[in-house]
């Protein structure tokens, strides 16, 4: 495995690892508020439609000329990544409040309890619904990460493998300790993440418009130094302007 490719899977298993906790949180507090059998439910009728988005999209993709491949990859990318950065400096420089696994499973656990729907023949229709969107739309963006860093260099398998992991490593630690898993350092692997994102983005879009990088995919270190410098730049910079003048 080259160091490009090893990239590539640290970035798809700590991006996927962070949506993988946000939906464990939420079958979680459905599973044990209300139903487990329909959230998992959920959970199962969730999968089976991200494969088919994937499959979908992923054959789409497929049949690109090389360049326009890189270059809508690397938009996706950068939107993608630009929304996790933008979130995460504001979290770091205390703007936007931190992610915390444990309020958020309060307060889903809240919801369901409050939720007058009754069950009926065993079937809950609330924690189906709650776990299926939940696993869905944090699906998605899994999706969207495995589809577009697989598709550049046909490492669809590579990308797969990464998710899966991260997937399973998540849940294994869920089932584990049967609490949310709020240890997990979600707000600095945003951080990592979007920093990753971004600078692929960049570095796929650039190829797909035509441009040569100096060093080929060791350029992607520069990047991924640059887009660093300049996020912890940015913290900095709001940091001292969010303090009150002396």
């Amino acid at each position: 495995m080259s160091a490009a490719e090893l990239g590539f899977a640290i970035s798809v298993f700590i991006a996927c690892a962070v949506e993988a906790v946000e939906a464990t949180t939420i079958v979680m507090a459905v599973g044990n508020g209300r139903s487990w059998s329909s959230a998992l439910g959920g959970v199962g009728t969730a999968i089976v439609a991200l494969a088919a988005i994937v499959a979908v999209a992923g054959t789409a993709l497929g049949q690109l000329p090389l360049d326009v491949f890189r270059l809508v990859i690397g938009v996706v990318l950068l939107i993608v990544g630009v929304q996790w950065l933008k979130k995460a400096v504001l979290r770091a420089a205390g703007l936007k409040a931190l992610h915390d696994e444990n309020a958020i499973y309060a307060r889903e656990l809240e919801a369901a309890a409050a939720d007058p729907t009754a069950a009926s023949g065993g079937f809950d229709p609330y924690s189906f619904a709650v776990a299926f969107k939940g696993v869905l739309l944090e699906g998605l963006e899994i999706a969207v990460i495995v589809i577009t860093f697989g598709a550049d260099h046909r490492h669809t398998g590579l990308a797969a493998a990464a998710a899966g992991l991260a997937v399973l490593a998540v849940v294994a630690a869920g089932v584990a300790v049967r609490a949310p898993l709020a240890r997990v350092p979600e707000n600095t692997m945003k951080f990592v993440v979007g920093v990753m994102l971004v600078s692929f983005g960049v570095f796929w879009a650039a190829e797909g418009a035509g441009l040569s990088w100096p060093g080929g995919d060791a350029f992607l270190l520069a990047l991924l130094a640059l887009t660093l410098a300049c996020a912890l730049l940015a913290v900095l910079t709001l940091r001292r302007a969010r303090k009150p003048a002396t």
